[in-house]
C-alpha cells in the first residue's frame, strides 16, 4: 500500500534558534515532515539544555519535548570557517529560522541580505522580542516580560488581587506557531514564484494577537478589562464553579444554555429573577449568580454534575490537572500523545502535532531530541563535505562531533 509522504518531506530547515519560540517553530515543521537541522553553539548548546528542575539527571524533559525529531550540528559560527560552513548549508537549504536580537545575525555575517544573495529561494524566518521596527526593536524578548507588556498579565487573575501569570508560555509558544504559519505561507509563495522571502514575527506580536477580546473592549469603550478570574467579561454564567470535590467549567453562553442550567440545578425560577432577566443583567449580577449556583453545586461531585449538564446539552467540563488531561483517552484519540524515543533506547510519551491531514499518514513516533553535535558529521556529509574536510573542522574546533 502506498503511504503518502508527510507534506514537508524533503524540505530542509536550518534551525539557528534556541530556547523555545524558534524551536517550537522547528518542531511543528518537523512534525509535518521537514528535515530540521539544529545549529548549536558548544560546549553548552541550546541554553534550554540547562533548564533543569530538581530531580532531572539527564536531558531536561522540556528540551526533549520541543527538540525531538531534529538533528544537532554543533558549529562555531563566530569563526570564519564556521561561517563558511553555514554558507554551504544555506545553498541547499529551504528555510532558516533564528530568534536572536536584531543585528546579531548580521554581525555574524548571516543576515538576511547575505544569505538571500547565496540562495534567492531561501525562506528566512526571524523571531524577535519586539519586532524589527519601532523604538523597542533592539530589545531582547522574554515570555514573562511580553505577557506583562501586552496586557495579558494585567487581565489575568482574580478581581482585586495582583496579576497572575498563566501557567504556560503563551508568548513563546504562539510566536513559534505564527512563525511556522509564516514559513508555510512563504513556501507556498515560493512554489508559485520561485522566490524566497523574509518572514518576521515577535513575542510582542504573538502576545498582542492573543488579546482580541481585550482589544475589542478597549477600542469600543476606552476601558480596560478588569481581572475577573475565570469569568468572562461579556457572558454569565461562564466560568469555573466549585463543586463538592473540585472545580467545573460551565458555559451559559446563550439563553437556551442559561435556561437549561437553571433546570439542571433545580431552580427554573431563576429565569424570572429580575437580576438575571437578560444577558447584560446576568453579567452585572455575576457574583450573586455565582453564590446561588455554587450553593447547589456543593451538594454533589464534579463527575455527577458533568453527567447531568451534558445530558441537558449544557457546555461543561472538569477542571483537570495536566496529568488528567494527558491521560484522558480523548487526548490520545486526536493524536496529541505520541511515542517518542528517549535517547536511551527506550520510549517516552510526548505531545504530538495538533494538525490532522486526512490525506496524509500521521507520524506516530519521533526520534529523540539530539545530544549536542550528535549528528554533526552526518549532516555535513549530506551537504557534500568529505570526511577529510569534516575532520579538519573538528580538529580546528569549528565543529563538535558529539
Amino acid at each position: 500500500m502506498h503511504v503518502p509522504h508527510l507534506p514537508l518531506a524533503g524540505v530542509k530547515v536550518i534551525e539557528a534558534a534556541q530556547i523555545m519560540a524558534g524551536p517550537v517553530c522547528g518542531l511543528m515543521l518537523a512534525d509535518l515532515g521537514a528535515t530540521v537541522i539544529k545549529i548549536e553553539k558548544f560546549p553548552g548548546g541550546d541554553d534550554a539544555r540547562n533548564y533543569q528542575k530538581p530531580g532531572d539527571s539527564t536531558m531536561p524533559p522540556s528540551f526533549r519535548m520541543i527538540n525531538r525529531g531534529k538533528r544537532s550540528l554543533a558549529l562555531d559560527t563566530r569563526m570564519p570557517e564556521g561561517r563558511d560552513v553555514m554558507y554551504r548549508l544555506i545553498k541547499e537549504a529551504d528555510v532558516i529560522t533564528e530568534n536572536f536580537k536584531r543585528g546579531v545575525m548580521e554581525r555574524l555575517g548571516l543576515g538576511y541580505e547575505t544569505l538571500q544573495a547565496i540562495n534567492p529561494a531561501l525562506i528566512y524566518c526571524a523571531i524577535s522580542g519586539y519586532g524589527r521596527t519601532g523604538p523597542l526593536a533592539d530589545k531582547g524578548g522574554f515570555d514573562l516580560i511580553l505577557q506583562a507588556f501586552s496586557g495579558i498579565l494585567n487581565a489575568t487573575g482574580e478581581a482585586n488581587r495582583p496579576p497572575v501569570k498563566p501557567g504556560i508560555s503563551i508568548a513563546d509558544t504562539n510566536a513559534g506557531i505564527l512563525a511556522a504559519f509564516g514559513v508555510l505561507a512563504a513556501y507556498i509563495h515560493r512554489l508559485k514564484t520561485g522566490h524566497g522571502q523574509r518572514v518576521d514575527t515577535s513575542l510582542l506580536q504573538a502576545s498582542m494577537q492573543q488579546t482580541y477580546w481585550l482589544a475589542a473592549s478597549y477600542f469600543s469603550s476606552g476601558v480596560n478589562t478588569e481581572r475577573q478570574g475565570t469569568a468572562h467579561a461579556l457572558i454569565a454564567p461562564y466560568q469555573v464553579f466549585q463543586c463538592a470535590d473540585g472545580g467545573v467549567a460551565i458555559g451559559g453562553a446563550n439563553p437556551a444554555s442559561w435556561r437549561r442550567i437553571t433546570e439542571v440545578l433545580g431552580h427554573p425560577e431563576w429565569q424570572d429573577d429580575a437580576r438575571f432577566a437578560n444577558p447584560q443583567l446576568r453579567v452585572k449580577h455575576r457574583f450573586d449568580l455565582q453564590v446561588l449556583i455554587e450553593s447547589e453545586l456543593a451538594k454533589d461531585t464534579v463527575s455527577n454534575w458533568c453527567t447531568a449538564f451534558e445530558a441537558a446539552s449544557v457546555p461543561v467540563g472538569p477542571v483537570n490537572s495536566a496529568g488528567q488531561a494527558l491521560d484522558h483517552p480523548q487526548t490520545r484519540a486526536v493524536g496529541m500523545i505520541i511515542d517518542a524515543a528517549d535517547g536511551q533506547g527506550g520510549q517516552t510519551s510526548s505531545l504530538g502535532s495538533p494538525i490532522i491531514l486526512n490525506q496524509t499518514i500521521a507520524r506516530e513516533a519521533s526520534s529523540a531530541a539530539p545530544k549536542i553535535g550528535e549528528h554533526s558529521a552526518q549532516v555535513l556529509r549530506e551537504f557534500g563535505f568529505i570526511d577529510a574536510e569534516i575532520q579538519t573542522l573538528i580538529n580546528k574546533g569549528v565543529v563538535l562531533q558529539g
